[in-house]
Formats: C-alpha cells, sequence, structure tokens
C-alpha cells in the first residue's frame, strides 16, 4: 500500500461524492473500533456516501491510489471484521446513509433494500405490508442488512428460515474497481452462470461492498406459541427437538438451548428477568412455534408436543406463554445472555456449529477437555440448537477475578474448544463471521487446497487488495 495522503488531498476527495467525509479524530473514533471494545484501528477519513454511485466514486478514488477501504455497515460485528487495523492507512466506507426501502413487492414476496437499513426497520416494513422478513437477531435495533449479508448472519429463526444467504434474491454491489453490478433481481431461480450473490454473501466485505438487496419476504403468521421447558442435559434437548420437528414440522421456528449457568447470570444482572420454574434444572430449552391459522392452534400444538414430552420423560417441568409480555418475558432470558455474560467480566467467546446430531456430543467433550486443562472455569453454553451453532462460551471460574491471566488462556482455550469443533466435522464460525478474530485459526483448520481456492477468488476480485485487508484471509 502507498503511504497515507495528505489532508489536502483527502479534501480532494470531497467533490467526488455527495454525504459526509470526516477527518476530525474525535469524530472518527466511534467507527475506529468494534463494538466489544475488542480492536482499535486507525484511518485517514471516515465517508459516508449517499448513493449507490457516490460509494462508487469513492472506491474509484481510493483503487487509484491503492488506499485500503475497510466497509462498515451497524458496527456491531463480534469479530473485529469492521475495524481497520493500526497503520492508519485506510478509508473507512460507512454505508450508515443508503437507508432506503427502494421496492416492495408483495405477491413476488420480496423487498429491495439499501445496505444501511437496519434490521428491525426492514421487520417493521415487511410487517406493514403484511409480510415477515424473519431474520432476527440480538442486535437488530441497531445492526445492517449489508453487515449482515456479509457475515451471512443467522440468528434465532435458521431453523425454519435460514440463514441470511437462503433469505437473499439479489445483491447490487460496488466491485474493487469502482463498478457497479446490479443484481437485484427477484428470482428464486436463475441457472445463468456463475452465482456472484453467494461470492459477495458471507465475505465480510473482502471482494467488494454489498450497496443493496432484495430479500425474500414470507407469510405473516396467523399465530405464534412460545414455551420454555426444562430438560436434563443437550441429550435430552436433542430427543425433544426430534420430537418437535416430527410433530410441528415447518410451524417449528426456533428451538434454542441454554444452561443454567446462562439464567443466573441473566436473572444477577437483569433483575426483572426470572426463571419461571419453581426449582432449577441444568439446562433450558425455549421454543417457537408459528401456525398459519391462528393463535389458539399455535398454542394447541404446543401443548401436545408438552403433554408428549412430559409423558416420555424428556422434560422436567415447562410453561407455556399465555400473553405476547410473557412470551416477551421467557425471550428476555434468552436475548441478555451475551450482555448479562458481558457485565459478569471477561469471557472467551466461541461461535460454533456441528452436525445437530452431534451437539450433546461436543458440549460433553468440550466441557470435559476444558475441566482436565483449566479445572473450574465455566462453560456458558446456549445457542440455535435446531439449526447447531451454539455460542460456547467460556468464563473463568468462581472468584478467580485476575482477568488478564484469564484471557492469557485464550489460544489454548480456543485450541481445546476448536479442536473438539473440528473433531465433529464441524466449523469454528457458525454466524459472526471470521473479520480478524478468527482468521489465522480458520487457516489452522482449512485444508491447503481450500485456502488457495480463496486466495484465487480474491486476487480475481480485488488484485489491488485494497477490500477490507486483513480480514478473512491473511
Amino acid at each position: 500500500m502507498n503511504p497515507p495522503v495528505s489532508r489536502a488531498m483527502l479534501e480532494n476527495l470531497r467533490p467526488c461524492f455527495s454525504g459526509r467525509l470526516i477527518l476530525d479524530q474525535a469524530d472518527m473514533a466511534p467507527f475506529l473500533t468494534d463494538w466489544r471494545k475488542r480492536y482499535l484501528g486507525a484511518a485517514q477519513a471516515v465517508v459516508q456516501p449517499d448513493t449507490v454511485h457516490d460509494v462508487a466514486a469513492v472506491v474509484r478514488w481510493c483503487a487509484s491510489r491503492r488506499i485500503p477501504i475497510v466497509p462498515q455497515g451497524g458496527n456491531t460485528g463480534l469479530s473485529g471484521g469492521a475495524t481497520p487495523d493500526p497503520s492508519g492507512q485506510a478509508i473507512v466506507v460507512s454505508l450508515a446513509r443508503l437507508r432506503s426501502i427502494r421496492a416492495l413487492d408483495p405477491i413476488n414476496q420480496s423487498i429491495t433494500v439499501e445496505a444501511g437499513c437496519i434490521l428491525a426497520d426492514i421487520q417493521r416494513a415487511a410487517a406493514e405490508a403484511g409480510r415477515l422478513f424473519p431474520l432476527s437477531l440480538a442486535a437488530e435495533g441497531s445492526c445492517t442488512i449489508g453487515g449482515n449479508l456479509s457475515t451471512n448472519a443467522g440468528g434465532v429463526q435458521v431453523l425454519r428460515y435460514g440463514n441470511a444467504r437462503e433469505l437473499c434474491l439479489g445483491l447490487e454491489v460496488v466491485t474493487a474497481e469502482g463498478e457497479i453490478w446490479d443484481g437485484l433481481r427477484g428470482l428464486r431461480k436463475d441457472n445463468t452462470g456463475y452465482d456472484l450473490r453467494d461470492l459477495y454473501i458471507g465475505s465480510e466485505g473482502t471482494l467488494g461492498l454489498i450497496t443493496a438487496a432484495t430479500l425474500k419476504l414470507f407469510p405473516m403468521p396467523a399465530g405464534q406459541g412460545t414455551a420454555l421447558v426444562a430438560v436434563a442435559d443437550p441429550h435430552a434437548a436433542l430427543a425433544l427437538l426430534e420430537r418437535a420437528q416430527r410433530r410441528l414440522s415447518a410451524t417449528l421456528t426456533a428451538f434454542e438451548l441454554m444452561s443454567d449457568l446462562c439464567i443466573r447470570l441473566v436473572e444477577r444482572h437483569f433483575p426483572d428477568c426470572r426463571l419461571p420454574f419453581e426449582s432449577r434444572s441444568p439446562y433450558y430449552v425455549l421454543l417457537e412455534c408459528s401456525h398459519p391459522e391462528n393463535e389458539a392452534a399455535a398454542q394447541a400444538s404446543l401443548e401436545a408436543l408438552l403433554e408428549e414430552a412430559v409423558d416420555g420423560s424428556l422434560i422436567s417441568d415447562a410453561v407455556l406463554a399465555a400473553s405476547i409480555a410473557q412470551s416477551r418475558s421467557l425471550w428476555a432470558l434468552r436475548e441478555n445472555i451475551s450482555e448479562a455474560q458481558g457485565a459478569e467480566g471477561k469471557n472467551i467467546k466461541h461461535d460454533v456449529s456441528v452436525p445437530i446430531s452431534q451437539i450433546a456430543s461436543f458440549v460433553d467433550t468440550a466441557g470435559a477437555a476444558l475441566a482436565r486443562a483449566y479445572p473450574g472455569v465455566r462453560p456458558v453454553v446456549f445457542g440455535h440448537l435446531g439449526d447447531g451453532n451454539l455460542h460456547y462460551n467460556v468464563s473463568p471460574a468462581n472468584g478467580d477475578r485476575d482477568e488478564a491471566a484469564f484471557l492469557a488462556l485464550q489460544d489454548d482455550i480456543n485450541r481445546i474448544v476448536h479442536d473438539e469443533v473440528v473433531a465433529q466435522r464441524g466449523s469454528i464460525s457458525a454466524e459472526h463471521g471470521l473479520g480478524q478474530l478468527r482468521r489465522d485459526e480458520a487457516a489452522r483448520y482449512k485444508s491447503k487446497v481450500e485456502i488457495a481456492l480463496m486466495r484465487r477468488i480474491k486476487q480475481a476480485l480485488d488484485p489491488l487488495g485494497i477490500m477490507n485487508p486483513g480480514k478473512v484471509l491473511g
């Protein structure tokens, strides 16, 4: 890369696009660190273009000077993928001003939105048209759809509707040369060559900038039911999942596993959240059923499942939400886990996936391996059991306040957990992306052939190497 350009030359960027150019260090600061405050970078400037043509103009300006570009959406990522490195060479391209909903087609069941649209705003626009956009994350009030697509985000309804990739019909992308590819076709079938859409989804801005997307919508469910059940262990939870899928079929939209430690942390740091059982259990499952007929049908389906599960000794207790407020209180136990663990202190996070049938085996073997290596450390186990994705985080032993000493174990703990994941034919990143957090670990576990193929794609689509350098690939 070339050395940083002068402020006077950066001022020459201003006439190239409409939007905001930020040069003041204090104003740039929020864009230079990640949500977890784990990474702190530097940049020559932050730009916030107004339109896709402005984005293209900025990319062309940077490409002509070989200036690195770091794309950024809502900056809610957990792997440092949207944070520049400390060299200060990069320009951060924030897409926050690209927030238009360009089209909504209820008959085609699709919506076309710009990359800076907040996920919750897309959900709301779909609902106003009587449709459902099912991507749902804890950060949905601040994350943007461009970031969701660039990391192939998952969330709580992947079991029924799939990841962001499955919810996207087409993309608009600004290439590394500053050209605009208009792939915003709302088609379910298009076999006319290589699937460029799938190359850019999940690439974390290393191949180009996603500026808009056409997304799938679904009929709004007429009724929903929510239940929290107590189970002895992940083995029992898997047996319950198999029973639920058989009985509820496609109406089963969420199946979340949580350890009792997760719930205790939430209760400690969110006093309004309380476990609705008289006695505790090692694990809990939060289920959601969405029914096409009405609320009563959803409730009846869940009731029948729970009665069957009790008779089969799969669960020891259960509560079925009788109102929207009760459903929200049950979901709050799940949605506040990450924040509660953060309030508890430093922890070592893992976002892993294994074949669903191997979840219980992984929890057993990973827990045993950690206990042997570091007695007393506490696995905080929760996640999307229905699609095989666990957030397998590790907290220090009770009473251990030496956070620096604990974090010094991170590489060793990562190796223990990820070795168990790979032994189960799993992935070390399910929905958070590699960014810079998991980049080098991924290289350790991927084959030479796989890495070589990825490098060839990168070279072909970003020959100057200016698109989000240092992320995904070293």
